[in-house]
């Protein structure tokens, strides 16, 4: 695929000093990105996990055996290879310990349900799961036609220091709360440890191709069915080729990156496991969001880089003044997921000195696609322009040419082209197809409006997502969950903006004629069937839900209604 000529690209004259148009053509895999790494930078750390490090050397050690492990379990090229961990050392290593295999890592929320484990299981068929091993029992209760072959249980508490795992079985209530959190006394067919405890892989087993998948990641769909993104080799290596390109003054093994966003998520997974690991960096892990701990870590190894979303800049800053810790170290911040607040800038750039921008993404662009420069030209409310080597055009949906760009400043769909553009969605070659224009143009589902120096503002979404705490929500999913509850005859979810950036999900609900609605009990129920962060924060009664002449519930109607209720 050809570019478009630099006159064509007007968002090129704002990019950064130094910020290349264009990245050359990526030629390794992601296998070749970490041998890279871990030549260059032997002695230095790695990982680090609530102290406990781990240099580059011995991380390419183990990836080497724990793809051994994997090889005799029989992954071969193209299998698929579940992950259902929290972030922690064991889930960098099957990462990329799946890849070495030619096979394909899928990642997956270890908080989904069991019956949206069971969805994903059914779509993507993995021959072996390495899972957490609080998750292990309902791994073992999926049905039979989609259990997988082999399952390897993971306590991630083995990549802690002695001294914390000690701590953890202290008969103390914190120890305790802390250790049930974390583990569990259930084991797959084969133990990490075991997995691990062999020689590693021969060094001329297959290698992946650059154009061969790597990752399958779920993506909510208007239909409320996730649906997988196919990820290959180039489209992964050539969105951390564009990160580097943009943060200009990165500096190649002296960086420390904060991996405080789930490696499940397309955003934390480029940010840490890809970009993190090209530059040779200290990749502090956390098994999620925790302020207490973050500023702990702060005090010993402080963040260079820190990947996140507009709440968590937040609560670090406010407690950072509180407590007294310096962030300074934090030259580089790129928000994502949601809208960054301008008093969140403010009060992060204020205790830091650094610089936070907002950037933008989809599953679908590996995922970063546009971003707002790291320097003067920065532009508050906008999501920034295209990446190097990235293509934008925003079009009207129901022009005749579809590929017709409206006038600057316009409103319209977004559509993307560049090598972090996803192949297609598996197994669906009909939503594929749909998801493409002529030439290779991506139809992101978003509107906005773009300036005529190529500056993004988001307008709306086609595709009705509700974005809340980073992570997509589909409408029609938990609607789904919600419709079954005791005394609902109908309900639309929609979401609804909260304070600081992302939305609340919130589901209004129409009685059964003669039935009263227990509204926690709908929360209780959509529970039963949705991973935490997709239940309803809110269920509101109404009389009737709007339609459209045929008969279609109007969410944006609905969605209007309960602000003007609120």
């Amino acid at each position: 695929m050809s570019l478009a000529p630099e006159t064509d690209r007007p968002w090129l004259h704002s990019y950064a000093p130094g910020v290349p148009h264009d990245i050359d053509p990526v030629t390794g895999t992601l296998v070749d990105l970490i041998d890279d790494a871990v030549a260059a930078h032997r002695a230095r750390p790695a990982l680090e996990f609530f102290g406990r490090e781990t240099s580059y050397r011995d991380l390419g050690d183990e990836i080497a055996r724990a793809a051994e492990g994997l090889r005799k379990l029989g992954v071969t090229a193209g299998d698929r290879v579940a992950l259902l961990l929290p972030n922690s050392p064991q889930h960098v290593v099957a990462f990329y310990a799946v890849l070495r295999l030619g096979a394909v890592v899928v990642e997956h929320n270890p908080l989904y349900t069991d019956r949206e484990l069971r969805h994903l299981f059914e779509d993507h068929g993995a021959t072996v799961a390495i899972a957490w091993d609080k998750l292990v029992d309902r791994l073992r209760a999926l049905p039979d036609d989609v259990r997988f072959r082999s399952l390897v249980s993971v306590d991630v508490t083995k990549g802690m220091p002695l001294a914390t795992r000690l701590a953890l079985k202290l008969p103390v209530p914190a120890a305790r709360k802390s250790r049930d959190a974390l583990t569990s006394s259930a084991r797959g067919d084969l133990t990490w440890p075991e997995l691990v405890s062999g020689r590693g892989l021969r060094r001329r087993h297959p290698r992946p191709a650059l154009d061969d998948v790597a990752l399958l990641q779920y993506t909510s769909g208007t239909t409320g069915s996730p649906k997988g993104a196919v990820l290959t080799h180039r489209n992964l290596v050539s969105n951390a080729a564009q990160g580097r390109a943009w943060v200009q003054g990165i500096r190649h093994g002296a960086e420390t990156v904060y991996g405080v966003l789930p490696f499940f998520h397309a955003y934390g997974l480029t940010l840490c496991l890809t970009f993190a690991m090209s530059i040779g960096a200290r990749l502090v892990l956390f098994p999620k969001f925790d302020v207490d701990l973050v500023l702990k870590a702060a005090r010993k190894h402080p963040p260079t880089f820190l990947p996140a979303v507009p709440p968590i800049y937040q609560r670090l800053a406010e407690a950072a003044v509180e407590r007294g810790v310096d962030l300074s170290s934090a030259r580089f911040a790129i928000s994502g997921a949601m809208n960054l607040p301008t008093s969140t800038v403010t009060a992060w750039e204020g205790v830091t000195g650094g610089v936070l921008v907002e950037g933008f993404g989809l599953t679908e662009t590996s995922p970063v696609a546009l971003g707002n420069p790291m320097g003067p030209t920065r532009r508050p409310g906008t999501v920034g322009v295209p990446f190097p080597s990235t293509e934008a055009m925003v079009v009207d949906r129901d022009d005749p040419d579809p590929a017709r760009p409206v006038v600057a400043g316009a409103a319209g769909e977004l559509l993307l082209r560049g090598p972090q553009v996803f192949r297609g969605y598996w197994n669906r070659p009909d939503e594929t197809a749909d998801a493409f224009l002529e030439g290779g143009w991506f139809r992101t589902g978003d509107i906005v409006s773009m300036s005529a120096d190529g500056y993004v503002t988001i307008v709306d979404r086609i595709k009705e997502l509700i974005v809340t705490g980073g992570f997509n929500v589909a409408p029609s999913e938990v609607e789904e969950a919600v419709r079954g509850a005791a005394g609902v005859a109908e309900v639309a979810v929609v979401g609804v903006p909260r304070e600081g950036g992302g939305e609340d999900v919130v589901a209004a609900v129409v009685a059964e004629p003669g039935a009263t609605v227990d509204v926690e009990a709908v929360r209780a129920h959509a529970r039963e069937q949705l991973a935490a962060y997709k239940v309803p924060r809110r269920v509101v009664v109404v009389d009737e839900l709007p339609r459209s002449l045929i008969g279609k519930v109007l969410r944006r109607e609905v969605r209007d209604a309960l602000i003007a209720r609120r």
